[in-house]
């Protein structure tokens, strides 16, 4: 029996989708939201996955919130479940970057992450899959190995309790004798084939975040003149694509690291089957993805000119325009991972993958648009359920 905590979200109901049609019996640990039981909104997510009638049967739903002691849990099932688990799969996690959210990403990413290591250790579990983020490697750049690493600077309070969730983990589980796995994974985006999912952040977030100003500007120009748009020097050409001025800044060799969701769950398992031995495993790209592509697939695909990345040296002494600035308040938290160097090390997971012919496919102009067409189609997850 295999527990998995944050199976709601996005890699965890993935995840346990992947377990639960490699028939494994799996037990979500998840809450009530939104007027929605934790079983109903299980329910909900493995039709959305495709999940076979079948192998429902495989599938208990348990209510409880690991940010609680014991999770919250009621204490004859508790003890019914230490009897059960063999493994547990840990993908519950805040990844919010705001310094202001500590106290709440802490809770969750570490005090959350003791009360089901408490679990573990009093269980018959012997296995712990603990699902992290390449960035624990912090503020560097250069090669970041497979490793427990102890960075002397992070970008965020996210990178940070994820690092030290690390630490923890690895220490409780060493001395309890439990098998630990920790899959590092890049920033992860929809089905290369499909474009379905179920997140709209991190990728996604630059490209919405242009369209609302494009958006916002046409209909200014439409519909009240244009004032307010040739105030930031938005226009329509003879064409009707929307001119937007925005430079973003790139850096030599710089890039953004970008998995599709398919490769990522095929890594996971080949990793979890490929090896008996503990062990740090990086899910990534070994490729990074260009800015400068990015920027052309967007415009190309929403009608858009004007944008344009811009190393630094050509910034020099080139104020930013007021359009740039409001564009670049929306993406503060996200330009270390725009303009990313380090280069994660595939020493461990990379033998596993090989032998299973996988290999991360590339975020091409194809791709990228099946997934923004099923991001603008579901409007950006508003109607994520009614497709």
């Amino acid at each position: 029996m295999i527990l998995i905590t944050g199976g709601t979200g996005f890699l965890g109901a993935h995840i346990a989708a992947y377990l639960i049609e490699q028939g494994e019996e799996v037990i979500f640990l998840a809450r009530s939201k939104q007027g929605l039981s934790a079983a109903d909104r299980v329910d909900r997510l493995l039709d959305w996955l495709g999940v076979a009638a079948d192998r429902k049967k495989n599938v208990r739903v348990v209510e409880g919130r690991i940010e609680h002691p014991a999770l919250a849990l009621e204490p004859d099932l508790s003890a019914s479940m230490f009897r059960e688990i063999d493994e547990i799969v840990h993908c519950a996690s805040s990844t919010s970057f705001a310094e202001r959210k500590r106290a709440e990403v802490e809770a969750v990413n570490l005090d959350g992450l003791r009360h089901v290591l408490d679990l573990a250790e009093r269980s018959r579990c012997r296995r712990f899959h603990l699902v992290s983020t390449a960035y624990v490697a912090g503020r560097t750049s250069g090669p970041c190995p497979e490793e427990i690493v102890h960075p002397t600077a992070f970008t965020n309070v996210y990178e940070e309790t994820k690092c030290r969730a690390e630490w923890l983990t690895s220490e409780r589980c060493a001395k309890a004798g439990i098998r630990l796995s920790i899959y590092r994974t890049s920033i992860v985006y929809g089905h290369s084939e499909t474009g379905r999912s179920l997140l709209f952040n991190a990728l996604y977030y630059p490209v919405r975040t242009a369209l609302f100003l494009k958006n916002l500007y046409e209909t200014d120009i439409r519909e009240r003149g244009g004032r307010k748009a040739a105030e930031m020097g938005v226009r329509l050409d003879g064409d009707g694509w929307t001119v937007m001025p925005i430079r973003i800044l790139v850096g030599d060799g710089a890039g953004i690291n970008v998995v599709p969701i398919d490769f990522f769950v095929r890594a996971f398992g080949s990793i979890r089957e490929g090896t008996s031995d503990s062990g740090v495993f990086h899910i990534v790209n070994s490729r990074q993805t260009r800015l400068e592509d990015i920027i052309e697939y967007t415009q190309a695909l929403f009608r858009i000119q004007g944008i344009s990345a811009c190393p630094a040296q050509e910034m020099e002494g080139k104020p930013r325009n007021a359009l740039e600035a409001v564009f670049e308040t929306y993406l503060e938290a996200y330009g270390p991972y725009m303009r990313d160097r380090r280069i994660f090390g595939t020493e461990r997971a990379g033998p596993i993958l090989d032998k299973k012919g996988l290999r991360c496919p590339d975020l091409t102009c194809d791709s990228f648009k099946r997934c923004l067409d099923y991001a603008v189609d579901c409007d950006w997850g508003r109607r994520l359920f009614q497709r």
